[in-house]
């Protein structure tokens, strides 16, 4: 009777650190995770999903908040830089989008650890105009010695540090940019360019319309994945950025869809 209850205990840990496992993948691939999400895939209960979740929190792994989880390393400023989630992909992807930007570019950005890696990556003569809604995006490219930066104001997002709202959106609409570059968040040759946050997608919208060409920079991972709010359609992008080379298996589908693949 003893081996049959420890059987059991075992395997219910095992069962719990695999639940632990996975959230955690989604909360750093993905930077936010909502609990119905999570409980919906894993079919267990959201409040199985609210102890794993405020287990990881206690554990400083994420970040609790309400109806779900956020990225300890997307919200936060890792003291090491390797401790960002696939770092070595998203500092590839950085160096590849550099050679799109040239000297008199006007360019509006999303956030997220992709873009603060182009932002570090800037070359020091680079004179350039950055437009963003992105705290820490701004915050990096007003360390730039002849980049000009302009913050588009309006209500804080404390969940995404990103400038959210009417105001904000009605700036950008008035922008015409040479390039709009969006860290995403997922992408799926059917269903687009696709995220988890109303307020960020808003104003990702407006940004794909603030400019001449739209590049989009994603780790290979968050390829072929959905998230429930689209941003636009995959016809919608011009150029594609990964880790990946350009002719690889994974990417065909969206070259054969007329996007420029790097």
């Amino acid at each position: 009777m003893q081996d049959f209850a420890l059987f059991w205990r075992n395997r219910l840990l095992m069962l719990k650190k695999e639940r632990q496992t996975y959230i955690l993948h989604q909360v750093n691939l993905h930077n936010k995770v909502l609990c119905t999400d999570l409980s919906q895939h894993m079919k267990v209960s959201d409040d199985t999903i609210r102890r794993d979740l405020n287990e990881l929190a206690q554990e400083g792994r994420l970040i609790k908040v309400h109806g779900g989880a956020l990225s300890s390393s997307f919200h936060s400023t890792p003291s090491d830089l390797e401790e960002i989630y696939s770092y070595d992909k998203k500092k590839i992807i950085a160096q590849k989008a550099l050679r799109l930007i040239k000297n008199g570019m006007f360019v509006i950005t999303s956030g997220g650890t992709t873009i603060l890696e182009l932002a570090r990556s800037l070359p020091p003569d680079l004179q350039a105009t950055f437009v963003s809604c992105s705290i820490p995006a701004v915050l990096e490219y007003a360390n730039h010695p002849q980049c000009d930066v302009i913050m588009i104001g309006d209500k804080v997002s404390k969940n995404s540090k990103f400038t959210a709202g009417s105001e904000a959106i009605t700036k950008i609409r008035e922008i015409k940019a040479d390039l709009c570059i969006l860290g995403i968040n997922a992408l799926d040759i059917h269903h687009g360019i696709s995220d988890n946050d109303w307020d960020v997608v808003q104003v990702k919208k407006a940004m794909t319309g603030a400019a001449q060409k739209l590049v989009c920079l994603t780790i290979s991972e968050k390829i072929n994945t959905q998230q429930p709010i689209q941003v636009c359609e995959a016809c919608d992008i011009d150029i594609l950025i990964t880790e990946l080379p350009p002719e690889s298996d994974l990417l065909l589908p969206y070259k054969e869809a007329g996007i420029q693949v790097l």
